[in-house]
């Protein structure tokens, strides 16, 4: 054992002393006072250059609000976004291109075709109407026993792509996909009446002829009368009204056979 312990000795052996100790913890103990001083200098005594703004200073004087109330300030209310409320909102239908007063007007202008028509109301890309006039198109060819709503939405779109080719190569100010696909799509109205006469009865004959060109007539006329007015295109109805009229022949014969 007095090995070991001799061992241990000679391993542990350093030239670390008590008293460099002490002398070590005195002069941390003098830094910790030394900066202690300083620290409590500085708090009570604020150096002169430091910057204090005057709304820090002048802030617990001009508060007049209570706890969890602050003031009221009306400068602030016109910086807000929604200060004014919900009430200058557009509505929901007409943020969405739903705008039923204009569908209801331009009804109107095709079913009257001596109307004029407002090109401003016209030149939009609305095709809520032309929708829906396509799906009563086939629903009442449905009601006849012809199910034809491929046909009737592969002819649209060879048709919109057509007109939209030739209308451009005429107008000079040009005109948009949706626009031609609204005209056109609002004009196939008169068409509906007619598939729906064919529900009712057979339109083998010449009085079925005879309404069918009626009716030819009548969506080519209403489509040529809104292209000129939305477009400025004043004389050159009878140029747009020839190719409408072939168009919309096609749809007559879905309905006739």
């Amino acid at each position: 054992m007095s090995n070991f312990e001799q061992f241990q000795l000679d391993f542990y052996q350093s030239n670390y002393t008590i008293d460099d100790q002490e002398e070590g913890c005195e002069s941390c103990g003098s830094n910790e006072n030394l900066s202690g001083s300083t620290k409590t200098q500085t708090g009570e005594q604020p150096p002169a250059g430091a910057f204090a703004p005057s709304d820090m200073l002048l802030s617990s004087k001009n508060y007049t609000g209570q706890i969890l109330q602050p003031a009221y300030s009306p400068n602030t209310l016109p910086h807000l976004g929604y200060a004014d409320g919900f009430d200058e909102e557009p509505p929901l239908l007409e943020e969405l291109g739903i705008n039923f007063e204009h569908i209801w007007q331009k009804t109107l202008t095709v079913l009257n075709p001596m109307k004029p028509a407002d090109g401003s109301i016209m030149n939009e890309t609305d095709l809520t109407g032309p929708m829906v006039f396509c799906l009563a198109l086939g629903a009442t060819l449905l009601l006849a026993g012809k199910v034809h709503f491929g046909y009737v939405y592969g002819i649209s779109v060879i048709g919109c792509l057509a007109m939209h080719a030739l209308l451009n190569l005429m107008s000079i100010s040009g005109v948009s996909h949706g626009c031609v696909a609204s005209v056109l799509g609002y004009c196939l109205l008169p068409m509906v009446i007619l598939s729906s006469s064919a529900v009712v009865f057979s339109l083998q004959g010449i009085p079925g002829t005879l309404l069918a060109l009626f009716i030819i007539g009548w969506c080519s006329l209403s489509a040529s009368k809104i292209f000129t007015s939305a477009l400025a295109m004043e004389g050159q109805q009878l140029l747009i009204a020839y190719p409408c009229a072939l168009l919309y022949g096609l749809f007559a014969l879905l309905t006739f056979f």
